[in-house]
């Protein structure tokens, strides 16, 4: 079921995202660099996608990165998790639901909101998620002054998904442009960014060969080790 949004705010969010999108590339140069054997012509049948070392609210600004196809398909199929704290901002919270209307608000714990998101999690979709869940500051850590990890919802995820692929974007960071607590971000600088599509069914099948004991522990590991390996 893909979340539900009325044509009026499918076509303003694709009108929003489309006039990012040129922003970035007047006012940015970017570097994307595609691992693996999966082309980026894969990109039609994403069905999930991983956004690893988050940095800055002005990572929609990577959308420089995405052809026009998938521009589309995001702003008519994405659903994304989105803090209740962050969505509650006057400004930032309103942006980012004209941006995305599939961004369904969600908790700090695992409760009924992260039900409520998985619910609408299926091969319809295309579901997107920030798996460390905060940001990263710029000393390293996050703003309580914890390491940078990722935590579980990814594999709660990947549990609901057996078709398509997974895109991976692995990013160079923001903090260049902008660092969490700055209002107005730097231009002309440059957005780096590793890209890589798995199908999702052989993502899985390696997953389980793992020697962490629970899948969830699996692909959090696994994540983990790409957090670290594999950002630019």
């Amino acid at each position: 079921m893909v979340y539900r949004r009325s044509s009026l705010r499918r076509w303003l969010s694709f009108a929003l995202m489309a006039t990012l999108k040129l922003f970035s590339q007047l006012c940015y140069r970017g570097r994307p660099t595609w691992l693996g054997t999966e082309p980026p012509e894969a990109l039609g049948e994403v069905r999930l996608v991983v956004f690893l070392n988050h940095t800055s609210l002005f990572e929609p600004l990577l959308i420089r990165m995405a052809p026009w196809h998938f521009v589309w398909s995001l702003a008519h199929k994405v659903i994304i998790p989105g803090a209740d704290v962050t969505l509650m901002r006057p400004m930032t919270g309103r942006l980012l639901k004209w941006l995305l209307p599939g961004v369904i608000p969600i908790t700090r714990q695992k409760d009924e909101s992260w039900q409520h998101f998985l619910q609408q999690v299926d091969d319809q979709a295309i579901t997107a998620i920030l798996p460390e869940g905060r940001m990263k500051r710029a000393n390293g850590l996050d703003k309580h002054g914890n390491p940078m990890t990722v935590r579980g919802g990814v594999a709660d995820i990947l549990e609901r998904l057996d078709k398509g692929k997974m895109l991976f974007v692995y990013s160079g960071g923001l903090h260049h442009v902008q660092t969490p607590g700055e209002r107005l971000p730097r231009l002309f600088k440059t957005l780096s960014a590793n890209l890589e599509i798995l199908p999702i069914q052989r993502y899985k099948a390696n997953i389980e060969k793992r020697p962490e004991g629970s899948f969830k522990a699996k692909v959090m590991a696994d994540m983990n080790q790409r957090l670290t390996q594999k950002v630019p």
